[in-house]
């Protein structure tokens, strides 16, 4: 049996799989007590004396970290950057308080520019200033020697003990500075929240005495182990999106072509899945304009959602990107589109008469009834969702698979179906199609297709290698180990060969051997050393995982070795 917990900004949702059926389902509110929504979601799945060592695995999805960005309701965070030569430092535009320090690491991670411990003092003062105490730390070529950074954070520590510092080679291994700012940035800014979401999580399994393998589900839908996820949480940046898209994957026949729209309460979250296949960022995930080091299934989550505020400014009814509680028919403060779904008659939560109340709010000083008002509600949220999702096709045009993808229909052609799901999914999703002169589709289980998405969400490990022939050495990052390269001539061919072994030898560890199908290369990156006009080596970065996707379609009997 498979547990799959979605946990929204509005509504943490709960599934029990067996054998590729749904036993059982949960939604519960989302609650600033965290543990308490676990808790309920738990107790309504899992029946009471169930034994809970049939429980083969655990994956929790959730739009926490992505809720947070799309709000702007992130912790401040002060940026302190060594980007050595290069580029002018006003050409680093970050969108946080920037002080450029001076040192400089090359791209072979030799020191040819000492930290200017002055500077970071300096900084440091600035920051305390503006009540800045979680600090971001990142150096150019960090990923080929950390010591900077490592200096920089320790000088920090002993400076300011309970400042949070974020340092940038652990959050991002790849090069591309700007992006791994932007990395370090997010993780910094989230990481709190996303500890206390971890510590919710921890003491809910513990007290209902779940003992499985627990799983994080990662914007690209691969996982990571519970214990892992703590440091890589901007892992799970695009978690939720994520969650949503395998839930159609496992809610739909194989093979189908669709948009995905998830509409929840806070976000409403776009994604694309070709002839079965989710569509892969090849640039990473892109956050506020920003491109980051994460790698991301192609979403977009729109801050839109049924329980948006909506408000009366002048004769115009506004519908703002913020959620600032429950919808008004169910004891929240403001008016939402979720009232006005409930005016037309298109959901039946809460209590009509209040929903009618919200619209009254709305339209009587304009002098139109509840229904023209939410009429209105409807009409700019579809027209919002419908207009992200064609702008989101001129980005998933531009994708190498989808490129591929068209080639192998032959003909120019754009998904013409469109599948809901979430809470508003029964209400809206029809009349967003129609924009799109698209067909709609509410497959079963659609209110919970995240948790579903989640539960059938393949386990995944990776390894990151990086070798210097030169020097004759090799790095595995996860495992912290370093050793002397074979004798042998070693190539690139070796390199993800050598990764391959270690990720083997991790998965045997974490028991995931019949989940491993096949192996993906998700980052192979070689460089030259040349040193008078000569090659005397080459460095290799590369990253392996065992292969995304999803264990099984629901609805679909699995053999009993595979439920």
């Amino acid at each position: 049996m498979y547990i799959g917990v979605d946990v929204g900004g509005t509504y943490t949702d709960a599934v029990l799989l067996e054998k590729g059926r749904v036993r059982a389902t949960a939604k519960v509110p989302t609650r600033t007590d965290l543990l308490s929504s676990l808790l309920e979601a738990f107790d309504k799945i899992i029946m009471q004396g169930f034994p809970t060592e049939l429980i083969k695995k655990v994956v929790f999805s959730t739009t926490m970290i992505t809720n947070l960005i799309a709000e702007k309701k992130y912790d401040r965070v002060g940026l302190l950057v060594m980007p050595g030569p290069g580029l002018c430092s006003s050409a680093y535009n970050f969108p946080a308080d920037t002080r450029i320090v001076s040192g400089a690491i090359d791209y072979r991670g030799r020191e040819i520019v000492p930290v200017d411990l002055a500077g970071v003092d300096q900084a440091l003062t600035g920051f305390a200033a503006k009540n800045l105490r979680k600090i971001a730390i990142v150096g150019k070529f960090s990923s080929r020697n950390n010591a900077h950074e490592v200096q920089v954070e320790k000088h920090v520590q002993k400076k300011f003990p309970d400042w949070h510092c974020e340092v940038g080679h652990k959050v991002a291994g790849q090069l591309n500075f700007p992006r791994r700012v932007i990395s370090t940035y997010l993780a910094a800014a989230t990481r709190e929240k996303y500890q206390n979401f971890i510590r919710s999580v921890q003491e809910a399994l513990a007290k209902r005495q779940i003992t499985a393998p627990v799983f994080i589900l990662k914007a690209d839908g691969g996982t990571l182990p519970l214990s892992y996820s703590s440091e890589t949480a901007i892992e799970t940046i695009f978690s939720g999106p994520a969650a949503s898209t395998l839930g159609v994957q496992a809610l739909t026949p194989a093979g189908e072509t669709s948009v995905v729209v998830d509409i929840g309460g806070t976000t409403t979250d776009l994604a694309l899945i070709l002839s079965g296949v989710p569509l892969l960022s090849s640039k990473g995930a892109r956050v506020n304009g920003y491109l980051t080091h994460v790698r991301t299934l192609a979403v977009k989550s729109v801050p839109i959602g049924g329980d948006s505020a909506v408000d009366r400014v002048g004769r115009d009814i506004i519908v703002y990107s913020e959620r600032v509680g429950q919808p008004y028919c169910l004891g929240g403060p403001v008016p939402t589109p979720t009232d006005a779904l409930r005016v037309l008659g298109l959901v039946m939560l809460g209590d009509g008469e209040r929903a009618g109340e919200a619209m009254r709010m709305l339209g009587e000083p304009l002098g139109i009834s509840n229904e023209e008002v939410a009429g209105r509600i409807i009409s700019f949220v579809c027209d919002t969702i419908a207009r992200e999702i064609r702008l989101m096709f001129a980005q998933w045009e531009q994708e190498p698979a989808y490129r591929v993808w068209e080639v192998l229909q032959k003909k120019k052609v754009r998904p013409n179906t469109v599948v809901g799901v979430g809470g508003g999914a029964a209400g809206l999703i029809t009349q967003i199609a129609a924009r799109l002169g698209a067909s709609p589709i509410i497959p079963p289980y659609a209110p919970v297709a995240n948790a579903i998405g989640a539960a059938v969400a393949r386990p995944t490990l990776q390894a990151s290698l990086r070798a210097d022939t030169e020097q004759g050495t090799y790095t595995i990052l996860e495992e912290g180990y370093q050793d002397q390269l074979p004798a042998e001539h070693f190539d690139e061919g070796k390199a993800v060969e050598l990764a391959k072994n270690w990720l083997f030898k991790r998965i045997t560890r974490y028991g995931l051997e019949k989940d491993l199908k096949e192996v993906e290369v998700t980052r192979r990156e070689v460089f030259n050393v040349v040193r008078d006009w000569v090659t005397v080596g080459r460095l290799y970065d590369v990253v392996v995982q065992s292969q995304r996707g999803i264990t099984y379609h629901v609805g679909i009997e699995v053999n009993e070795d595979d439920a």
